[in-house]
């Protein structure tokens, strides 16, 4: 993208990259600039760090990170940053997202990191919810994130009322 990116997307492995790229479509559709990059609480841990602690001063607003089995990313990340984290947990072997997502949730007081859905849902609601949190000070993506939603619900209603049709018919 050729503005500076907004928002970090880190995951902790490249593996998780298909659980992102709902991230990334989300972004793209409401026009938000973003950085997507592969660090690891564990195998990287001075990058990670190093990220996290320039990230404001690079003009990252909000950090989204993706990381599975223990999914100390976030945390990590929280530690050297005030910037809002959201964590995504990602599923692995053998407990199927539960480590991630404890992990995740289980933050000691201070360090705070969001938690939302596992899997291929939590890239598109880790960018909504990042979008939510941009447009508290952007009334423009404020409106656009309105007119997503009422979008939502007109496919729902839509879909609601081709269903009584078929029941009727």
């Amino acid at each position: 993208m050729s503005e500076k990116p907004v928002v970090a997307i880190l995951m902790g492995s490249k593996s998780d990259l298909p659980i992102l790229r709902g991230a990334f479509q989300i972004f793209d559709q409401f026009g938000i600039p973003f950085t997507a990059r592969v660090m690891s609480a564990h195998r990287t841990p001075e990058v990670a760090c190093n990220f996290a602690a320039n990230a404001e001063s690079e003009g990252i607003k909000v950090i989204i990170c993706a990381a599975g089995m223990a999914a100390h990313l976030g945390g990590v990340v929280a530690a050297h940053t005030t910037l809002p984290v959201i964590g995504i947990p990602v599923a692995s072997e053998p407990f199927n997202a539960l480590d991630s997502l404890l992990a995740t949730v289980q933050m000691p007081p201070g360090i705070p990191v969001a938690a939302v859905t596992a899997g291929k849902a939590g890239g598109k609601n880790a960018a909504l919810y990042a979008i939510s949190i941009l447009a508290t000070g952007n009334a423009e993506l404020g409106v656009k994130l309105k007119a997503f939603r009422a979008d939502q619900t007109a496919k729902v209603q839509q879909a609601d009322a081709e269903l009584q049709q078929e029941l009727e018919g």
